[in-house]
């Protein structure tokens, strides 16, 4: 069983796993940074990682280490906070699971439908599924920029293997410290229902270059990412989800699965995110680094085909996102028209 004070590692620290990270060290948890990025490392070595949140700015002391320093750990951690790109899910968890109690428990805080690759590297026993609604920044290292207080900051939480589920509450509440948490029976659901929202903006605003606000404002696409999320949300129940409240909504009250796509969009626009929230793919993107691109609309493509239905949306984004990765194609606002193509053809489909 997990211990009064478990020690605790964050396995990816940017921009969101070192905003919550550092709230644990001042909450005055056992806890561990682990990161990839050299410099980040050194600057929180020597100057504690700082965040910038909307009404205050925290700095917290905390242990780093880079990632070839794991191999030097000697006590094994009760708990991992995983918060890697979708991608980078699997070998990161190959990294640690060396290092994990037996009994201790691995939480994804990503994007994606990363459950399944934790529990395949550390058992169904020890995965945690997480749903994370926050909207941050890192451009420097050391330093983090928070767009949501604690008050708006949302998780779901709950675990693979029912045998474990009496566990997730503590974890929980270690949890709370950053952000108001839910605990939940079916987190498959709710990762479906965050990946969703996630097809809706994340790729599509990249693609245009543009802040979340500004991309659903820009003509045609506000039309463009409620149909990426109406064919997610069909890949979702094609997969067998059920739609599930997230990021705090009142319980779902309409049988129109399109219908509570507007309202989860709506409710991100209008509380998880400001005027300049860019999106983490267009992070990525002017950072140089690539997207979960197939790890998001790519997934709802997949599902689909493999359910006999097309996503011509989301395969339009991907193909574009694609194509930019590849440095055939800026990422502009004139690559609306592209997405608006492709709703044109879904449309007679629907």
């Amino acid at each position: 069983m997990i211990e009064k004070r478990p020690r605790i590692a964050f396995l990816g620290t940017g921009a969101q796993g070192a905003s919550t990270g550092a709230d644990f060290a001042l909450a005055g948890h056992d806890v561990t940074f682990i990161e990839q990025w050299p410099d980040h490392v050194e600057a929180i070595r020597e100057n504690g990682i700082t965040v910038n949140l909307p009404t205050e700015t925290i700095n917290a002391r905390v242990p780093a280490l880079h990632l070839c320093q794991v191999a030097e750990v000697k006590e094994p951690f009760d708990i991992v906070f995983i918060v890697v790109k979708a991608y980078d899910t699997k070998w990161a968890c190959q990294l640690i699971e060396p290092y994990l109690a037996p009994d201790g428990l691995v939480v994804g805080l990503q994007n994606g439908m990363t459950h399944e690759d934790i529990a395949t590297i550390v058992g169904r026993k020890r995965a945690i599924g997480a749903v994370i609604e926050i909207a941050s920044n890192m451009w420097v290292p050391g330093t983090t920029n928070r767009q949501n207080g604690r008050d708006t900051s949302w998780f779901a939480m709950g675990a693979l293997d029912p045998e474990t589920q009496d566990r997730v509450e503590a974890v929980a509440e270690l949890l709370r410290c950053t952000g108001t948490v839910e605990v939940t029976d079916d987190i498959r659901s709710a990762k479906w229902m965050k990946l969703v929202v996630n097809a809706a903006e994340l790729i599509p605003s990249a693609i245009v270059n543009m802040a979340l606000a500004d991309a659903a404002r820009a003509p045609g696409m506000l039309e463009v990412m409620r149909e990426a999320g109406y064919e997610a949300m069909r890949a979702a129940l094609a997969d067998g989800s059920k739609i599930v409240p997230i990021i705090g909504m009142p319980p779902v009250t309409t049988n129109d699965p399109e219908r509570y796509v507007d309202r989860i969009f709506e409710e991100v626009l209008q509380t998880f995110s400001q005027e300049d929230t860019l999106t983490t793919s267009l992070q990525d993107w002017r950072k140089g680094r690539r997207a979960e691109v197939k790890e998001v609309n790519g997934w709802v493509v997949d599902i689909l085909a493999a359910h006999g239905q097309t996503a011509p949306v989301n395969e339009r984004v991907v193909q574009v996102a694609l194509e930019i990765e590849k440095g055939r194609l800026e990422a502009r606002p004139e690559n609306a028209e592209l997405l608006i193509d492709a709703l044109r053809s879904a449309r007679p489909q629907r």
